[in-house]
């Protein structure tokens, strides 16, 4: 979570570097397209942010307010966030439909981060649809039907949702991409014309609870022999909070419509070069010891949440981490290099509670880990 100090050191370095423009943040592997947009926006707009306070929300704020934006955050105020001073703040709760805080008011666009279940967008149209000129969803890549294709754009098909009114489903869980893809059917109904749809894959860094990807930077920091997953060239993709929160921020500027995957990085990225790219950006003393997805399903190791990240590119996964971005790249979409990434999830992780830094919630233990290489091993 950004705090104001934090917001306050990054707008400085980013306003000493150039004022305007692009600022080149690069490290070696790095590509031309690994650029950090500072300075301020062509023109001010006025920005309601539902949320604002959660993983992206605050980098959001801060980006906003740096480019000398005016914010507006509406959430029911049980999550704290250190917001650069200014920044309004309205209260009400979307699970009771309680709106009233946005009535009788405009904003130039709305952006929406923390929607999972259509009924809050249709609550949000009621009042906003004639309130704003652009609506910002943030929904995601689990929306779409299939991740057997490489290369899946945005055309492809996505979930069905059969529910009579997502109200009643108060437990996501494997509806989360379905009902997902029915709020932004239900964006384009209440807000025709005036929708931007983006699409993460897997967010990372700074802020983030669910330490899907914080699992790695902690563990190759701990150095030693590190179970390493498949094929050092199986692909990955996820994409920094931050990179994620500014370019959303962007198309808010450019006013930009449509649908947009937003997944990172620009080329392709096998994990072995990420965590070679994290032993590198941490100074570690890490091997790795590459075990075949058969074995590891052998010794149910999952992918995703005993080794984060990563899903056998085969079969009905083979697209899972091959999504094209190309549209998003288009439209400016810019990603931090992986060193960045890579210390600032430590350093946030670092910073939280030691109960906390003790009880990752994914990723494999260190006991379950060494008994999986040393059963490899014993195999020969």
């Amino acid at each position: 979570m950004t705090t104001r100090r934090e917001f306050l050191r990054h707008a400085a370095l980013g306003g000493s570097a150039l004022g305007f423009g692009m600022t080149p943040l690069r490290a070696a592997g790095e590509t031309a397209l690994d650029r950090i947009v500072t300075g301020r926006a062509p023109r001010a707009l006025n920005i309601l942010i539902l949320g604002g306070t959660g993983f992206t929300g605050p980098h959001q704020v801060a980006y906003a307010v740096a480019r000398g934006h005016t914010v507006t955050v509406f959430n029911r105020g049980r999550s704290e966030a250190d917001l650069p001073d200014g920044v309004e703040r309205l209260y009400g709760d979307r699970n009771a439909s309680e709106l009233d805080a946005l009535r009788g008011r405009t904003w130039d666009v709305v952006i929406d981060n923390p929607t999972s279940l259509p009924f809050w967008v249709r609550d949000a149209g009621q009042i906003l649809g004639n309130a704003t000129s652009q609506y910002i969803f943030i929904s995601t890549i689990s929306v779409y039907a299939s991740t057997a294709q490489v290369g899946m754009d945005e055309t492809a098909a996505t979930a069905p949702y059969n529910g009579e009114d997502a109200l009643a489903e108060r437990q996501v869980g494997p509806l989360y991409g379905a009902l997902k893809a029915a709020s932004e059917r239900e964006a384009e109904k209440w807000f025709p014309g005036k929708v931007t749809v983006i699409r993460p894959g897997l967010i990372v860094g700074d802020g983030d609870e669910s330490d899907r990807f914080t699992y790695w930077p902690v563990r190759v920091a701990r150095g030693g022999e590190v179970l390493a997953p498949g094929r050092p060239g199986d692909p990955v993709q996820f994409i920094d909070a931050r990179d994620l929160a500014e370019w959303t921020i962007r198309m808010a500027e450019s006013k930009s419509i449509g649908v947009y995957n937003a997944t990172g990085p620009a080329t392709e990225l096998g994990i072995g070069a990420m965590l070679d790219g994290m032993k590198q950006a941490i100074g570690s003393n890490a091997t790795f010891t590459w075990v075949p997805a058969e074995f590891l399903a052998e010794q149910r190791v999952r992918p995703w949440s005993h080794m984060p990240v990563w899903v056998p590119p085969v079969g009905q996964t083979a697209g899972f981490a091959q999504v094209s971005i190309a549209r998003a790249l288009e439209k400016g979409l810019t990603f931090r290099p992986l060193a960045d990434t890579t210390r600032s999830t430590l350093e946030y992780h670092r910073s939280r509670p030691a109960e906390r830094q003790a009880q990752l919630r994914s990723g494999i233990t260190a006991e379950r880990e060494a008994e999986v290489l040393a059963a490899w091993k014993a195999r020969g």
